[in-house]
């Protein structure tokens, strides 16, 4: 499956640090811009509109079964501009409150706040989100780093109306991208600073079935050199496309031999995430955040439709 064989499309440019991308059934792609603090629509002709103005720092996004944009806010960062034109977010803002699940109306642009914290602890870093098919979510907490600590991450469940969120597992180091396995029994996990892919059995919804001996879930698979894992996307075949800090590209992982296949996008570092969509969910649109680009490109394996 090599990189060089697919033709990748700009479709726009000049985004502030896009992420969470959602394709839609009109070709539009809906996804964040970090640093702008939105929820935006990018357009099949490449034109991009704000939806709406969500503060802190939207990072994950998802469509819930009412039809609305859930969004993981990540409460901000501080940003950097690094040589070959790149930003890169570190730390929290001065400002920094916490981390929230926001729920927006694609059609007017309201939003209201449905999770700021889990039996009292606050969230730190809300990352990626996915929807089952009984309509409540999980999503990943990054957990949060500053001067001189670092919070831990964790992995949580909700329901959409906002009456029930639970920590089901708890601490991790940075779990980052979130996705479900086709038959919706199994929840990976991408844990950034390890580099690696985890997978954890679902009991009931918000349940994970206990590990074997000491392990915390199953490993999948750990990434080699020094490439970053970041959020991710299931293919139909059932397996996990995760995107790649540093090595600027996507790795798709086979859950069941642990072997995998690398795309390269050219000329990006930060490559931080992607999803799929058309009538045959072979069109990839790959969020390259360090430069601001979204891009396109026809995928050799069918993404997996998501429930919602």
């Amino acid at each position: 499956m090599p990189g060089e064989s697919l033709k990748f499309e700009t479709m726009v440019a000049g985004l502030q640090f896009p992420e969470g991308p959602i394709a839609m059934d009109d070709g539009s792609v809906v996804l964040v811009e970090i640093r702008r603090q939105t929820l935006t629509r990018v357009g099949a002709d490449g034109r991009s509109d704000v939806i709406a103005h969500l503060g802190g720092g939207p990072n994950g996004a998802a469509i819930g079964p009412d039809g609305k944009a859930y969004v993981c806010n990540n409460g901000g960062f501080k940003w950097a501009e690094l040589p070959g034109g790149y930003l890169s977010p570190h730390g929290a803002p001065d400002d920094w409150k916490g981390g929230s699940i926001q729920r927006v109306d694609l059609a007017t642009g309201a939003f209201e706040t449905l999770y700021e914290s889990c039996d009292g602890v606050p969230l730190r870093g809300p990352n990626d989100i996915v929807f089952d098919r009984q309509g409540g979510f999980w999503f990943t907490d990054l957990g949060k780093t500053m001067n001189d600590h670092r919070f831990h991450g964790a992995i949580y469940y909700a329901k959409a109306d906002g009456t029930s969120i639970v920590r089901a597992k708890f601490p991790m180091v940075t779990p980052n991208g979130i996705g479900l396995s086709p038959d919706g029994g199994v929840v990976y996990v991408a844990e950034s600073l390890t580099s690696r892919i985890w997978a954890f059995d679902i009991e009931s919804p918000g349940v994970l079935k206990p590990p074997q001996d000491l392990l915390p879930g199953r490993l999948v698979a750990t990434l080699t050199d020094y490439q970053l894992v970041d959020s991710l996307a299931l293919q139909a075949d059932g397996r996990v496309a995760v995107a790649t800090l540093f090595r600027g590209g996507i790795s798709i992982v086979d859950p069941r031999d642990a072997s995998i296949d690398y795309v390269d996008v050219p000329d990006e570092l930060f490559v931080t995430n992607l999803c799929f969509g058309g009538n045959d969910m072979r069109d990839a649109f790959i969020t390259c955040s360090g430069r601001g680009r979204l891009v396109k490109a026809r995928w050799p394996c069918a993404g997996l439709r998501l429930n919602w």
